[in-house]
């Protein structure tokens, strides 16, 4: 295999992801899989478990609230596919409420014989009468729109409806929708998303729709879409070149285009008369450079009009980050990293400035995130709080009032005698890298390493039921890696290991496995790591790389040959995240670290297990395959499992994630423990 020829793949034929050949050899990898790890009581056992957990009446029904009501899609053993279902908070709160079944996915696809999967909901704003559905086929990112009649809980008959796409649609208003979908040729971008954005009214062919904006073809995606707060109504329209630059305007009732002029990598966000601006790099303004990771507020209309008169909100350091933001309607809420620990503030704009103080919820060795606040109208706000051994809870609060418990998740697992800790690993160059591990009194038992590192997505404590009880009750120890291209410590976080850097990533997660042995928690040979997607990459350059440091590798819906990526699927969006093989100065570097061109007979690999999905549309389940494919044709025996629907999350419903789930904790248990001590159960 030549690694500067695409085409010179003696695997290519498995990129054919529905051919007949293909599917042949999945369903034979599938077999052997199922054979090897699916015969034990330990098994059966640990999958049932797991079902319980997803399926349990007693967890906590997150809602969103729209107008009046509080909104939730629900899963369970009875409708594995799902309800959407409304009630009122004062149901809510007396914990046992009456829903009102708005959708049944079930009876839907029943009815019409098609694997349907939820994919969400737009609701029409102030009456919440009106929605534009998605549903997904087998849980691909292309969905279908329909709209439906919220109040008959039917759809519309001749409504606006899209075919099978990655669409982007949403409300003007009772009339009107923006559109970007597959148009025909020329109209998606090479990454596969909406490249041209189109008002359609109702009544009128979905080819008569007027073109507002067009992207280009080499841009991730066009997007338009209408604020509808009152007394602000405005319509913003915009492209992202790649998927951390974008180019934002302000489109008039004429059709008039104003640019909001901030820097390309930063992003924007309005609500009412202000105007936000989160900075991914500096940006001097009149002689004053504000950082990279500052939120900045202006008044929006000033700002448009030619001020640069800018409020400083949020200024990070060495060991803070901000992790996101959520308006009121009065104020705004910050939820902040500090050695990714969360810490809340609200920022109140007034005469004299902006108030700041401290919203109470946050743990301290856990995560509180902002779930859902109704900025039109009041300053309520939802807030998830959980932990490695705390289950969530959720907490309903008015800025300035009290904080009200709502629900609290079940505790799924035993956390006597567990313990978590946060310790620092010193990578290659010396940077410390943060990670947190979960474990008992005992040592000696199966360590499980996860990652990330990618994308600016930060990894922060949470609750678990089906990792506490598959693993954590098994005598595991789980650890948690914030390595750098995340976002931990904001965007040079992320910055720091991106494009030819990316290898400090990997440096960083080799230190933490190195760490943890060093500390004595576990050896290389009791050590698992475990990724998904880019994470599925992160667990191909651990195998590739730094085989010795590991026991097991599990990789899911991986990417795994990085001089194809960018030809499948959304590949070409992310080429902003690791570069362009096409440019021979990038595949100079990628080819270095990219698994697929970098397996070798002769090494000595640990197990490793390929796990993905028929139905990703995002990742390519070609990558897996051809990984495996690869590895057995150099004499290795990887094991290979891949689910024929599912969608990037690679399980459709809950029996699906239940059964995923227990295979890779089968394998983990049996390379990492497989003498049948501790860690072997049943």
């Amino acid at each position: 295999m030549t690694d500067a020829d695409t085409t010179n793949d003696p695997h290519l034929w498995l990129e054919d992801v529905t051919g007949e050949q293909a599917l042949a050899w999945v369903r034979e990898r599938n077999a052997e899989a199922v054979a090897a790890l699916t015969g034990g009581e330990r098994f059966e056992t640990t999958r049932r478990r797991l079902r319980e957990v997803l399926d349990a009446d007693d967890r906590i029904a997150y809602p969103r609230r729209r107008g009046e009501h509080l909104y939730n899609f629900w899963q369970d053993a009875a409708h594995p596919r799902g309800l959407w279902r409304r009630t009122t908070l004062e149901e809510y709160r007396g914990g046992d409420p009456e829903w009102t079944v708005l959708l049944d996915v079930d009876a839907l696809a029943e009815a019409e014989g098609e694997n349907w999967v939820w994919a969400g909901a737009a609701v029409l704003r102030p009456d919440f009468r009106l929605a534009l559905v998605e549903l997904s086929r087998g849980g691909a990112d292309a969905a279908v729109v329909r709209e439906f009649d919220v109040e008959a809980r039917e759809f519309v008959a001749d409504g606006f409806t899209l075919p099978e796409a990655k669409s982007r649609v949403g409300w003007i208003d009772a009339d009107t929708v923006y559109v970007g979908t597959d148009f025909g040729d020329g109209s998606m971008t090479a990454s596969g998303y909406p490249r041209v954005i189109k008002s359609w009214r109702r009544g009128t062919p979905l080819e008569e729709a007027e073109t507002v904006f067009e992207g280009k073809p080499d841009d991730v995606s066009a997007f338009a879409y209408h604020d509808s707060t009152p007394g602000f109504e405005r319509d913003f329209v915009g492209r992202h070149p790649d998927f951390f630059s974008s180019e934002e305007f302000l489109r008039a009732p004429d059709g008039t285009l104003t640019r909001i002029d901030v820097p390309d990598d930063a992003s924007t966000d309005v609500h009412r008369q202000w105007l936000l601006v989160s900075l991914r790099s500096d940006w001097e303004v009149n002689g004053t450079t504000y950082p990279t990771g500052a939120l900045l507020a202006a008044d929006f209309d000033a700002y448009l009009a030619g001020s640069r008169e800018l409020t400083v909100l949020f200024e990070p350091d060495a060991r803070t980050s901000l992790s996101g933001y959520a308006w009121t309607r009065n104020h705004l809420i910050l939820n902040e990293l500090s050695d990714v620990k969360t810490r809340l503030e609200v920022l109140t704009p007034g005469a004299d400035g902006w108030a700041r103080e401290s919203l109470p919820g946050a743990p301290e060795l856990g995560s509180a995130d902002v779930l859902d606040t109704d900025p039109d109208n009041s300053d309520e706000y939802l807030l998830n709080v959980s932990g490695y051994l705390q289950p969530s809870t959720l907490m309903r609060g008015e800025i300035g009032g009290e904080v009200e418990v709502l629900r609290r998740a079940p505790a799924f697992f035993d956390t006597d005698g567990l313990t978590v800790e946060q310790h620092f690993a010193t990578s290659d160059d010396g940077t410390k890298v943060p990670y947190f591990v979960v474990r008992g009194e005992q040592p000696g038992g199966p360590t499980l390493l996860y990652g990330y590192g990618g994308f600016e997505v930060s990894l922060t404590p949470g609750y678990s039921g089906g990792l506490g009880r598959a693993w954590l009750e098994q005598g595991g120890t789980y650890v948690v890696a914030n390595i750098r291209g995340g976002g931990e410590y904001g965007p040079a976080w992320h910055r720091a290991a991106l494009r030819e850097n990316r290898p400090r990533a990997y440096e960083d997660m080799a230190a933490v496995a190195k760490d943890l042995v060093a500390r004595g928690i576990t050896t290389p040979d009791r050590l698992g790591m475990q990724g998904g997607s880019n994470g599925g990459l992160l667990a191909g350059v651990m195998l590739t790389r730094y085989p010795e440091l590991f026991g097991a590798i599990v990789s899911q819906v991986p990417l795994l040959d990085l001089r194809r990526y960018h030809l499948l699927l959304a590949g070409a969006s992310w080429m902003a995240e690791w570069g362009d093989p096409d440019d021979p100065a990038d595949w100079a570097y990628l080819q270095g670290y990219s698994p697929y061109h970098n397996v070798h007979s002769g090494t000595k690999y640990p197990p490793v297990f390929f796990v993905t999905s028929t139905r990703d549309d995002r990742v390519h389940p070609g990558h897996a395959r051809k990984m495996a494919a690869r590895m057995r044709e150099l004499g290795f025996e990887p094991m290979y499992y891949e689910n024929i629907e599912g969608g990037h999350g690679a399980a459709a419903d809950n029996a699906q994630r239940a059964f995923m789930s227990a295979i890779v904790y089968e394998f983990l248990l049996r390379t990492l423990a497989p003498e049948g001590g501790v860690g072997a159960a049943g």
